[in-house]
């Protein structure tokens, strides 16, 4: 039997096989966390879920990291096509010579800080001296440590840094390893992580309250995607602030994605109540002071010009370095 169809069929067809081959032409993306999955990270796990980045023709692979550095460096070198990562790392980097820019910004403030044991009995800055403080290498904490030093009166001979592994730097600071006080962490998911082991509440010394002004956490590509695919750079920005928007909306929903995605521990009970905790941080730290009209993924002119003003007074920045060099607004709406 031969089956007769209509010209209206007939188009119906043709449009929707055209439009099922559009739809499995995605683009395979890379996305590159600064760390391991925490609770930061939901609104990328809930875009992914929720099939944003579908949406957008991506196919997006996210991958763990091992340090905001280490997260850019993959990214300049072609490994991954974005990174989620300290925006003070990137600049380290995009200044000695890496080819990459912020399209884009997640934590728009920084949420680094000293934390320390309260068994220690340190209660200021200046107790520190002395002691010893754990971190990991590629760790953007490290940027702004000296800069935090420095307004508390204190010199980095004062303190004794040492590196540890990422998954061994909570373990460390409860075990007290090496007469180890405390370490450089994000208060967005250290603390949590931190009590989720069976620790107190660290004492905490804001980054913030010894005068950095930082940028937090920004979107990282390389200069000549934005140049020779910035459709692609589009479509990635735009999943990714419509995935932390919808993330606002519904947090537990995010917490969901993140959990099936990595399973384990972050499925269960108290790790979604851990990574519950590290989120609403995240969400609390989306929009700047300077943001007045609270616009998600909004690279703010002046919080980079102070940010780049204190890494040339303290971190040996070039003096002749145009903060505007560093980010780019075009494909925030």
């Amino acid at each position: 039997m031969i089956k007769i169809l209509s010209k209206s069929s007939g188009l119906a067809t043709a449009l929707s096989l055209a439009i099922g081959s559009v739809a499995a032409a995605e683009d395979d993306v890379r996305l590159r966390l600064n760390w391991m999955y925490y609770g930061s990270h939901a609104g990328f796990a809930l875009g992914k879920d929720r099939g944003y980045y579908d949406d957008a023709a991506i196919d997006l692979d996210i991958r763990s990291g091992n340090g905001s550095s280490s997260a850019h460096r993959l990214v300049a070198n072609g490994d991954s096509d974005f990174a989620y990562g300290s925006c003070g790392a990137m600049i380290n980097l995009a200044s000695q010579g890496a080819e990459i820019i912020s399209v884009g910004v997640i934590d728009a403030m920084g949420s680094e800080a000293i934390l320390v044991r309260p068994d220690t009995g340190i209660e200021s800055i200046g107790d520190l001296k002395g002691k010893k403080l754990l971190t990991t290498a590629n760790a953007g904490v490290n940027t702004f440590f000296p800069i935090v030093l420095a307004n508390a009166g204190l010199t980095e001979d004062d303190i004794n840094l040492t590196n540890v592994p990422d998954g061994a730097l909570v373990s460390s600071y409860l075990q007290g390893a090496g007469d180890a006080v405390g370490i450089l962490g994000g208060i967005d998911d250290k603390p949590a992580e931190i009590r989720a082991n069976g620790g107190d509440d660290p004492v905490i010394f804001p980054y913030s309250d010894f005068g950095v002004a930082q940028v937090g956490y920004c979107l990282s590509t390389r200069k000549d995607m934005v140049e020779n695919n910035p459709d692609l750079v589009q479509r990635f920005v735009d999943a990714t602030i419509r995935s932390y928007s919808e993330t606002e909306a519904d947090p537990d929903a995010a917490v969901n994605a993140i959990a099936d995605i990595v399973g384990g521990t972050m499925a269960e009970d108290e790790g979604k109540m851990q990574s519950r905790a590290v989120l609403d941080v995240t969400l609390g730290l989306l929009y700047s002071g300077a943001n007045t009209d609270r616009v998600l993924g909004l690279n703010v002119p002046t919080d980079w010009e102070s940010m780049v003003n204190l890494m040339k007074t303290y971190n040996d920045l070039d003096p002749d370095a145009d903060p505007a060099s560093f980010y780019t607004n075009q494909f925030i709406q």
